[in-house]
């Protein structure tokens, strides 16, 4: 199976307020639409996704590092709050009026929480990860992931120190590809893919282990938005070939039933990499959803 990934057109950051480079990767037509994408655990924002349908739609992907990982800077105190901060300090820059998001993996809460700030006009959320402490959610986890939120709840700075002394990005790629079924894979083999995928991790590991453990630590609490208060079209796309113990335990379907405007998409012959194998389409939806809003 052959994705089409590509290195990223341009790449560009700015000073924020308190001096904290922030940086990102673009790909797309340069006054397109905004489409603000959350990337996965660890990963820098020089893995794309749907690069060769960006032109067509007017979109321009930004891929942010999120503070700590790749080219920009670490916030001493990262929250979703202070990542949505950053966003709407790049947005006010960039002059940006509308925008869109997508969030994969466990970019989910971060890209939620830009949709919880009034940042954005709509939200796809792809293979992403669930309010992992959230009553309903918690008692459908694999207990080793159920332990993880025990832990966190326990000792967060415990965790994080723990967490920061074993995490590596050879380790984190291991981990994917020893949750992933054959699906997914199959993406992941494809030797151009896995090597951008690989690269962006190391990447993102390129300050060392702790803006990754931060957004660790920050996925696995409670969120500070209420889904159910997030007004804007919501698209939510798993496939359910996704073995993955950290994404939605229920492919996104508690998830769907908590924000007013949702569209839940379950495809039975994917996997989590539907980023990829399905991007046009999220694309096109997400596109469409922000037209007739």
């Amino acid at each position: 199976m052959r994705i089409v990934v590509n290195e990223p057109e341009r790449k560009s950051s700015i000073r924020l307020r308190d001096g904290r480079r922030f940086a990102w990767s673009e790909w797309g037509a340069k006054e397109g639409l905004p489409v603000l994408f959350c990337a996965g655990a660890a990963t820098s924002g020089s893995l794309g996704f749907g690069v060769e349908h960006l032109d067509e739609l007017g979109l321009r992907l930004v891929a942010f590092d999120r503070p700590g990982l790749g080219r920009s800077d670490p916030h001493p105190e990262k929250t979703l709050v202070s990542w949505s901060d950053d966003v709407r300090e790049y947005l006010r820059e960039a002059g940006a009026s509308r925008a869109l998001a997508v969030g994969f993996s466990q970019g989910a809460p971060f890209a939620l929480a830009l949709a919880g700030a009034g940042l954005v006009q709509a939200i796809g959320i792809v293979s992403g990860q669930d309010e992992l402490a959230h009553p309903r959610i918690r008692r459908l986890l694999h207990p080793e992931v159920a332990g993880l939120v025990e832990a966190v709840e326990k000792d967060p700075r415990g965790f994080a120190e723990y967490f920061a002394r074993i995490a590596t990005s050879d380790a984190l790629w291991n981990l994917i590809i020893d949750m992933s079924g054959t699906r997914d894979r199959e993406v992941y083999a494809e030797t151009n893919f896995s090597n951008l995928f690989q690269r962006a991790l190391k990447e993102g590991f390129a300050q060392g282990p702790h803006g990754y453990v931060r957004d660790l630590v920050i996925s696995l609490g409670p969120w500070p938005f209420a889904p159910e208060a997030i007004d804007v079209p919501v698209d939510l796309w798993y496939g359910r070939q996704d073995t993955s113990m950290v994404h939605s335990p229920d492919f996104g379907t508690t998830l769907a039933s908590r924000f007013p405007n949702a569209v839940h998409v379950v495809d039975d012959n994917e996997g989590g990499s539907i980023l990829w194998t399905r991007s046009k389409a999220i694309l096109e939806q997400l596109r469409s959803r922000a037209a007739n809003g």
